[in-house]
């Protein structure tokens, strides 16, 4: 079996809860996805296209569960009457009436982007979108992890993570872009990180057909800017949680107006204005928490809304919503945000809770896509674990705890860092040669860990990075150390056992 980059967790079998959607996308008639139709399994994109495909028409109602990792090796064009794809980015073009869910090990579209074009009523649930790439290589959806364009309505996007590894320097672009008469939609629940740029609505000061977006609780972490950009428009941004902007946040401008509510910013700059434009945009805000936020001085092509946020214009909003209270979105964000989270929502008390509202249940035995899907890796790996005799050690480790207790195959005991942050090696005397790890959380800390690199402490290069403890896999690397480092954590991370195995 081919080694999938990336993490394996079990988690509860997902469905398209259709009847959660939230924001704009209620409105305008609503948004279902392909509730009432045929729902299909696919483990590669090439099986993503083959369901679409096979349709009986471009807006038959389907659900497709994808599981396991989607990348340029196994996405090729498929064609058909109801589909319009393309290799190398997974193409909803010309379609609707389509979810794409990510269930049972969770869904990776690794370096491969989704791009919706011409569509319209669409629910992505439950994914993984990273480091897609505009330049260099490989290339997919002009460098967008979720891009939308030209006449694009009704589109929910909801616990998943949308990541990079840098910015156009390193050949990333947006994370969730849209452009050119794109309208109506929903990103809720989800992650965006480690980019130069968030996301934009409207491509220039020209393309000012979009808008009508509303963008709750969500997780934006290491963003330069665009977070989002807003050119035109109206746009409802409440109950998010904003950690490191470094250039600037909320970017109104050109005639947009922003409602912003309730949201948490620290450790950022410039979180709300009109940035790198003497076009002006407008914003109504209330309730925010600013939390060591520093401010621009106003320019001719520089308008900082702070330090005290004023609005400058009423939005009104045609749909109803509950605020949780800004003190407590950090909390509320990290327990429900992002893919593999059990699609959990806040119960509008800064609590999390599964939605109330029924889900559309998948079929018993769900139709396989052509082709067959290959073996998902398991969730415990076979073979020997080769940490067991090995050596271990890291970063500073909190008081009572051991580098060696991640190799003792004893579950109660535990190596945890000093905070949040931090690493654990696995080390031998020779080379050893290794393609798979389970890092395995202690009990009552599961779900703590959060973004992670896997990297070969020999030549310092990274093996792989992803979110969530389980099991993890990579090209087959002979190495003497090997490092799990921990960028982030929702509480103190503890590593229970650090196993690694040849295959």
């Amino acid at each position: 079996m081919a080694a999938a980059t990336g993490v394996v967790m079990s988690i509860p079998e997902a469905s398209a809860a259709t009847g959660g959607v939230t924001g704009y996308a209620t409105q305008n008639g609503g948004t279902t996805g392909g509730a009432g139709g045929q729902t299909v399994r696919a483990t590669t994109g090439t099986a993503i296209h083959t369901a679409l495909c096979g349709r009986a028409s471009s807006s038959t109602p389907i659900i497709i569960q994808v599981e396991g990792t989607i990348n340029h090796g196994n996405t090729t064009k498929v064609s058909g009457g109801s589909c319009n794809t393309a290799a190398d980015v997974i193409e909803l073009k010309e379609i609707s009436n389509v979810t794409i869910i990510g269930v049972g090990g969770g869904a990776i579209f690794d370096q491969l982007g989704i791009h919706i074009r011409d569509a319209s009523n669409i629910i992505i649930q439950n994914v993984t979108v990273r480091n897609v790439k505009k330049s260099g290589s490989p290339l997919s959806n002009g460098g967008d992890a979720i891009g939308m364009e030209s006449t694009v309505r009704n589109v929910w996007v909801d616990h998943v993570n949308l990541e990079a590894s840098g910015g156009e320097a390193e050949g990333f672009d947006g994370l969730f872009d849209m452009k050119n008469n794109t309208q109506y939609v929903t990103l809720s629940y989800s992650v965006l990180r480690n980019s130069g740029r968030g996301g934009l609505v409207g491509s220039s000061e020209s393309d000012l057909t979009n808008g009508f977006i509303t963008y709750h609780h969500n997780l934006y972490e290491n963003i330069d800017s665009r977070t989002p950009l807003l050119r035109g428009g109206v746009a409802h941004i409440y109950n998010n949680h904003y950690v490191s902007l470094n250039e600037s946040g909320i970017n109104s401008r050109a005639g947009a107006r922003a409602k912003v509510d309730n949201n948490y910013f620290k450790n950022s700059k410039d979180v709300l204005g009109t940035f790198y434009t003497d076009a002006a945009g407008y914003w109504q805000a209330s309730g925010n928490i600013l939390d060591n936020v520093t401010w621009s001085s106003p320019g001719t092509d520089t308008n900082p809304a702070g330090p005290g946020m004023p609005s400058n214009t009423t939005v009104s909003i045609p749909y109803s919503y509950t605020l949780d209270g800004a003190s407590c979105v950090p909390s509320i964000v990290s327990q429900t945000a992002g893919a593999n989270k059990g699609l959990q929502v806040s119960n509008g008390n800064c609590s999390p809770t599964t939605p109330t509202t029924a889900p559309t249940t998948p079929a018993p035995n769900p139709t396989t896509a052509s082709p067959a899907p290959t073996t998902p890796a398991p969730t415990t790996p076979s073979g020997t674990n080769l940490s067991i005799g090995a050596g271990a050690d890291g970063s500073s480790k909190a008081s009572g705890t051991s580098y060696g207790n991640v190799l003792d195959a004893n579950m109660s005991t535990y190596w945890s860092p000093t905070g949040t942050t931090g690493s654990i090696s696995v080390k031998w005397g020779s080379a050893t040669t290794v393609s798979r790890i389970n890092i395995r959380e202690a009990s009552g800390a599961t779900g703590r860990i959060g973004s992670w690199r896997v990297i070969n402490h020999d030549t310092g290069a990274v093996l792989t990075s992803g979110t969530g403890a389980g099991v993890i896999t990579f090209a087959q690397t002979s190495l003497k150390k090997i490092t799990f480092e921990i960028t982030s954590a929702s509480a103190a991370p503890q590593v229970a056992e650090f196993e690694t195995y040849a295959a």
